[in-house]
């Protein structure tokens, strides 16, 4: 047995999210349970750029991330995006266990309330339950100084689970502390 913690969003999914997802959905069996399978960043990185600006985007993100990130290259050449086959495009990192539970505590309760007039995230899942948020600016993690970077990196942040539906997906995503937009009624919009 590791001396090391268990996350603490797994613990709270695991004794107080599972309980009341059972409850409330009558899931019968523990494993219909929905529960988060992984974590996907992505960012792009723009091909003409010198190569220490894509060693600082991969550095920033594995900092972020806590895991190394990977850097992806393009598939075809693109004429009008001056893009080579080969050439670095972007990075991406794809989190599991421990590390997607300690990031998705970082986002939900450090990252996102220091954006600026933050108002809650967008309720629009895929289809199947996932969720992909956008981040402008990679600033608003406390693992990057935000005063000492001379690049703006914006990154795409997948949340899969094996929910069925977007109702499972979002009811999990609440229990576990996103801060999902309040829906307007026609009244409160005039």
């Amino acid at each position: 047995m590791s001396d090391k913690a268990k996350p603490y969003l797994k613990t709270l999914y695991a004794e107080k999210i599972i309980p009341e997802l059972r409850k409330t959905r009558g899931y019968k069996n523990i494993h219909d349970v929905p529960t988060i399978s992984k974590v996907v960043i992505n960012t792009g990185i723009n091909a003409s750029k010198d190569k220490q600006y894509i060693e600082d985007a991969v550095r920033d993100l594995g900092r972020i991330s806590g895991q190394k990130a990977v850097i992806t290259k393009a598939r075809i050449s693109v004429s009008n995006f001056k893009l080579r086959e080969g050439m670095p495009n972007g990075a991406r990192v794809t989190l599991r266990g421990d590390n997607m539970w300690e990031f998705l505590y970082r986002f939900i309760n450090l990252a996102l309330p220091s954006i600026r007039d933050f108002r809650g995230v967008a309720n629009k899942f895929d289809g199947s339950g996932n969720y992909n948020i956008g981040i402008t600016d990679h600033t608003i993690f406390p693992e990057i100084a935000s005063d000492s970077k001379s690049i703006s990196l914006g990154m795409d942040i997948a949340i899969v689970t094996t929910a069925t539906t977007d109702e499972e997906g979002k009811e999990l995503l609440s229990l576990i502390g996103m801060p999902f937009r309040k829906q307007q009624t026609q009244e409160q919009a005039a």
